[in-house]
């Protein structure tokens, strides 16, 4: 089995408003190989989280509740990349007497595609059998949801978007995905990312 990392994963840095591995990637890659097993289905077949020690992660995750009196927020309605829909963005900002950085994360899980899931919509960088296309580190213990607006692109099979193929889901598990969907919607309405 090969892994490799997706394009898309590189804006994932020191310098983005998105968590990062203050290792390479090439060392990220090794570290998800020996972590593989530790791995749970995603949204769909063909997509896994894979948990990986939190050493030596950074996530810009801000909880909303904790921020002083005074803190800014800062909307930006901006695309991924260049062919999707934008979206409405809100970050956390930094201004004047208030710095933020990038705490240390305390849960991380890797977001893989296999290379047949990203080929539907050619967007593997690679032959490898799976991708890692995500960092997702948390500040706490609680697992980073996936984002509305990413859950829409997949159930809308918009551009950027891998489908979620509802048809071949049952009720419960469509009962049990609104449910996901209604937890994204509370995260994401009590957390934001640092406007670095």
């Amino acid at each position: 089995m090969k892994i490799a990392v997706n394009e898309f994963a590189y804006r994932q840095d020191e310098d983005s408003e998105y968590s990062h591995y203050e290792g390479s990637f090439s060392e990220l890659v090794d570290l998800v190989e020996a972590c593989f097993a530790n791995q749970v289905p995603g949204y769909r077949d063909g997509v896994v989280l894979v948990s990986v020690p939190p050493e030596d992660f950074r996530t810009p995750l801000v909880d909303l509740k904790n921020l002083p009196d005074g803190a800014k927020l800062n909307a930006q309605f901006v695309s991924r990349r260049e062919g999707e829909e934008p979206h409405l963005k809100v970050l956390v900002g930094n201004y004047d007497e208030m710095k933020w950085e990038k705490s240390i994360a305390k849960k991380v899980d890797i977001v893989l595609y296999r290379h047949d899931v990203l080929a539907e919509n050619n967007e593997q960088s690679t032959d490898a059998d799976w991708e890692i296309v995500s960092i997702n580190a948390s500040p706490d213990e609680k697992d980073v949801p996936m984002t509305p607006m990413t859950r829409a692109r997949n159930i809308l099979e918009m551009e950027g978007g891998t489908s979620a193929k509802l048809e071949d889901k049952s009720k419960e598990e469509l009962i049990e995905l609104i449910k996901e969907m209604a937890n994204e919607i509370v995260y994401w309405n009590q957390h934001a990312l640092l406007d670095t």
